[in-house]
């Protein structure tokens, strides 16, 4: 597999990472992972507005060329080359440079960019259950990916073992914070609602798209601290992240509406 690391194209078999990497010793960074689709990377902008707050978050500084056109392109020629611009995921690792304790020696960055073919997932309406491992936690690191990943881990394991699509997280004051890796949406009464971020919700790329959707077609959006009985009386639940829009059949073997007319115009007007 080509691969990019730090601006530089190389095969796997040459990377060579310290045992002082700070993504391995202590986790310090964050990851994106972009849908390519016929030779462009989908919801770009967004994904890089992420990477931008992880970094603030963080303390990170990013390269000055992640922003340039430049960049986006390297990207696509990487992804040309493993043959995956039709459909493919592509994983962007950000992670702290140097050594140190928890105290780093700088907040320079160095990253690893790799691009591999996949499967649009199944429209199938997914069968989820309630999550009883793990809750989620606000924190300023909880809105994006990579610093709480191991809860998400355990969670897909959990999801594997009860024989389910998907789990539904909730927060420790049993709100409804996301599924294992996308969020949740309802619908009720032609209004949209989403966890709020206070959750510990990822702040999901294709999540800021349906607000930004509703928002410019006069539909009210809100983000709220919602039990799991708004779900249950909902007119449609849905999951959202950058592989698309997914509808929910049942929760907890408890049937839900799929088919809502405001669902299907965002899965069609925000498809990947």
């Amino acid at each position: 597999m080509q691969l990019l690391y730090n601006n530089h194209l190389l095969h796997e078999s040459e990377l060579r990472l310290p045992l002082s990497n700070r993504a391995f010793q202590f986790n310090d960074g964050f990851f994106e992972t972009i849908i390519i689709r016929r030779g462009s990377l989908c919801f770009w902008q967004d994904h890089l507005l992420r990477m931008q707050e992880a970094a603030a978050a963080l303390h990170l500084a990013l390269p000055p060329y992640f922003t340039l056109t430049s960049f986006e392109e390297k990207l696509l020629k990487l992804a040309a080359k493993q043959q995956a611009t039709a459909y493919a995921r592509l994983k962007l690792k950000v992670w702290r440079s140097g050594g140190g304790l928890y105290t780093p020696e700088t907040n320079q960055v160095e990253w690893l960019a790799t691009a591999q073919q996949a499967t649009p997932p199944s429209a199938l309406p997914l069968q989820v259950g309630l999550c009883r491992q793990v809750r989620t936690q606000y924190s300023p690191l909880s809105h994006f990916k990579g610093p709480n990943a191991p809860m998400y881990v355990l969670a897909a394991m959990e999801k594997d073992k009860r024989n389910l699509d998907d789990l539904v997280l909730l927060d420790l004051q049993n709100k409804v914070s996301e599924l294992t890796s996308s969020n949740i949406l309802w619908v009720r009464e032609n209004r949209v609602f989403t966890p709020a971020l206070s959750t510990g919700c990822i702040n999901g790329v294709l999540r800021r798209n349906i607000v930004r959707w509703c928002q410019q077609h006069k539909v009210e959006v809100a983000e709220v601290l919602g039990d799991i009985d708004q779900l249950y009386h909902s007119d449609g639940v849905f999951s959202a992240n950058v592989t698309g829009i997914k509808r929910i059949a049942a929760i907890e073997e408890v049937s839900v509406s799929t088919r809502h007319p405001l669902v299907e115009q965002l899965a069609r007007d925000l498809s990947v």
